[in-house]
């Protein structure tokens, strides 16, 4: 009775497991380019960013970067504060 009441705990952790496992991959797969990794941050698109910034138009900056890269908000915020 004891093994069976193991198997059965050790076999539901192991179903808990894959299943994170697989949502983890499925959000890894769906999550927006990021520029630390390869996304589409070139230096003509820094460039512009700064300028946007530097003109007061935060707003468009962080608007220009999520439109070209796909970052989110959050994300080209804090980029856009950085240039």
């Amino acid at each position: 009775m004891a093994d069976t009441i193991r198997i059965v705990a050790l076999t539901a952790i192991v179903i808990v497991a894959i299943i994170g496992l697989i949502w983890f991959a499925v959000r890894l797969a769906h999550r927006p380019r990021n520029v630390l990794f390869g996304g589409g941050l070139g230096p003509e698109l820094v460039s512009q960013a700064r300028e946007l910034k530097v003109s007061g138009q935060f707003d468009e900056a962080v608007f220009l970067v999520r439109g070209e890269t796909g970052m989110s908000q959050r994300a080209a915020s804090r980029l856009v504060r950085r240039l």
